[in-house]
């Protein structure tokens, strides 16, 4: 029996690389639905994932990059009309299959579930997004692993404030320090901290290579796979022994007593 209760997934970046394949083009989908002249580049997204929530972003898009567009009264009615295009092209891309889960996730939800472990998942993205992407990735009733679906709007903010991590262990009945949070950015690894996990995993995506980690117990490029290990690139348990090459629930654990020699009390 592992000495954590339980695995919690961020979904963008982490789950899955979704942002510059599939929200970004989404997004400009639905700008060109509306009749917009907004196109979001690579380079331009990267800066805008500074902010997290497809809504707020289109409004800090506004103020810093488009500060004289001439908006409708409704600015808030006619940014949550976007948004919920934007969503349906998204999961119009998932349903492709063009979006697959990340290396090395799908292994570790299996080990983790057959051990007994406790899932959650604790995101900023759409309720709708987490289930088409759970839903078009490859593992038959994957949505039922999950014990709370944390996501979208039902806290008032979003990471980096701790809201949805503290939201999904109230459901869980569970304290942060006996959970594990996994994440891919800055602001997922803040919001974790609030919510005063026992550990923070991350596994940089496209969009996050380079960003601020403290706080972190290990930092890897990909979960790893056989054949393909990851790489530990840092965090408080860096020199952590992946025996196996990649990050599995022995691997975990090692990290979460290197934290918690002495039990979580």
């Amino acid at each position: 029996m592992v000495a954590f209760a339980a695995l919690l997934f961020d979904v963008d970046g982490t789950l899955a690389d979704t942002e510059r394949d599939g929200h970004r083009p989404a997004f400009n989908a639905a700008f060109a639905e509306a009749g917009l002249d907004w196109d979001w580049d690579v380079d331009l997204y990267g800066q805008l994932l500074a902010v997290t929530g497809g809504k707020e972003r289109m409004r800090y898009y506004l103020e810093r990059w488009r500060p004289d567009w001439r908006g409708p009264a409704d600015l808030d009615g006619f940014i949550a009309g976007l948004h919920r295009s934007k969503t349906r092209h998204f999961v119009e891309l998932l349903g492709e299959g063009r979006i697959p889960l990340r290396p090395g996730v799908l292994r570790l939800l299996r080990e983790a579930r057959a051990a007994g472990v406790r899932l959650g998942i604790a995101t900023t993205t759409t309720p709708e997004n987490v289930t088409a992407l759970l839903a078009n990735c490859g593992e038959p009733g994957i949505g039922d692993w999950f014990e709370v679906i944390a996501a979208g709007d039902v806290v008032p903010q979003k990471k980096p404030a701790p809201d949805i991590y503290t939201w999904a262990l109230e459901r869980m009945g569970l304290p942060g320090a006996a959970c594990i949070a996994l994440e891919d950015s800055d602001n997922g690894v803040r919001s974790a901290l609030g919510a005063g996990l026992g550990a923070i995993l991350v596994t940089e995506s496209s969009y996050t290579v380079g960003q601020d980690f403290t706080g972190a117990a290990l930092v890897l490029d990909q979960l790893g796979e056989p054949g393909s290990p990851a790489l530990v690139l840092g965090g408080e348990a860096g020199g952590a022994d992946l025996a196996q090459g990649y990050l599995d629930l022995g691997a975990i654990e090692r990290v979460f007593r290197h934290l918690h020699p002495g039990g979580i009390g």
